[in-house]
């Protein structure tokens, strides 16, 4: 899908895969020094370095294949998760909650209404900075009012087809892409 791809910076693609290449030369080591040890791997340390090996290679995806991380915030988890099992079907790298976390370096964030009153301050700041796509079943004006408040970039009412939310993540990322040039 054209929305999930693209082309990146060199520079960005070439600091990626070193930091990647980096973290997986620690892990070989981490793992050879056990081995000739005769001792059994840090499974903590082992996974941490898998875990970070795996974010990197997500900022390889992306600055090499323009892959588009997306985090959908839901109450309802069952949701979330059908929300982004549909989105990665077509082509977004797609992750779930049903509580708010803040979002990733580049991550395109689907956040339900719901959830806003639960949220301090602080949570209401990242959510604004990230300026999500506010899904809810809410259609009076307070709710629309709330979701321009959070510098919303696009708003959906429930029951959402994961097309429309594909266009709504289309139209964000163009205007990431607009505000930068």
């Amino acid at each position: 899908m054209d929305a999930a791809t693209g082309s990146s910076s060199s520079p960005e693609l070439a600091a990626a895969l070193h930091r990647l290449r980096s973290t997986l030369a620690r892990l070989k080591a981490e793992l050879e020094l056990a081995h000739e040890e005769g001792v059994v791997a840090p499974a903590e340390r082992i996974l941490a370095d898998v875990d970070e090996a795996l974010g990197q290679l997500r900022a390889v995806e992306r600055a090499a294949l323009g892959l588009v991380t997306v985090l959908v915030i839901d109450d309802d988890a069952r949701l979330a998760e059908l929300t982004a099992r549909g989105l990665r079907r077509l082509g977004y790298d797609s992750n779930s909650t049903d509580s708010f976390r803040e979002s990733l370096p580049g991550e395109v964030v689907v956040f339900d209404l719901g959830l806003y009153s639960g949220l301090d301050e602080e949570a209401r700041a990242a959510l604004r900075s990230a300026r999500p796509i506010v899904v809810t079943g809410a259609t009076d004006s307070s709710s629309r009012a709330l979701a321009q408040s959070l510098n919303a970039s696009d708003y959906l009412v429930k029951p959402v087809e994961v097309v429309d939310l594909a266009d709504a993540i289309a139209r964000r990322i163009a205007g990431s892409a607009e505000a930068r040039q």
